[in-house]
């Protein structure tokens, strides 16, 4: 009987097959302690962004969202994408994208302090109607 040409984690049908532990060769088993941790500082976070958003920063605010946000995000992809076990190549490409969007808002919300007053104008004065004939 002829020896087949498959890996060694591969069935004679292509198919990934079960290691001594019952796992495929391409996961990355997480243990479930760690899952419901990273779930309850996700809840955690997510009661800190509601009570955020009741209380008035000033301009501390919006930096207090976005860093909130970032950590609830990162939590995502490290964990649930599995990007803590990924290929560090991933983790570069995911990481600056993050910093282009921290780079864009940054330049947009420095750029929002010029236009402050003729917004302020506008909530204060309201526009007349278009057409006071009809």
């Amino acid at each position: 009987m002829a020896h087949s040409a498959t890996s060694h984690n591969e069935t004679s049908h292509g198919a990934p097959s079960h290691n001594a532990k019952g796992h495929h060769g391409f996961s990355h088993p997480t243990p479930v302690w760690q899952l419901i941790a990273v779930f309850l500082a996700l809840i955690v976070l997510t009661i800190a962004t509601v009570a955020q958003a009741s209380m008035d920063l000033g301009n501390v605010e919006l930096i207090a969202s976005l860093v909130i946000a970032t950590i609830k995000a990162t939590l995502v992809i490290l964990f649930f994408m599995h990007m803590i076990h990924d290929k560090p190549l991933n983790a570069i490409i995911f990481l600056s994208s993050f910093i282009f969007v921290a780079l864009f808002l940054g330049f947009t919300l420095m750029d929002a302090d010029a236009y402050r007053d003729i917004i302020e104008l506008k909530t204060i004065l309201p526009d007349p109607p278009a057409n006071p004939m009809q």
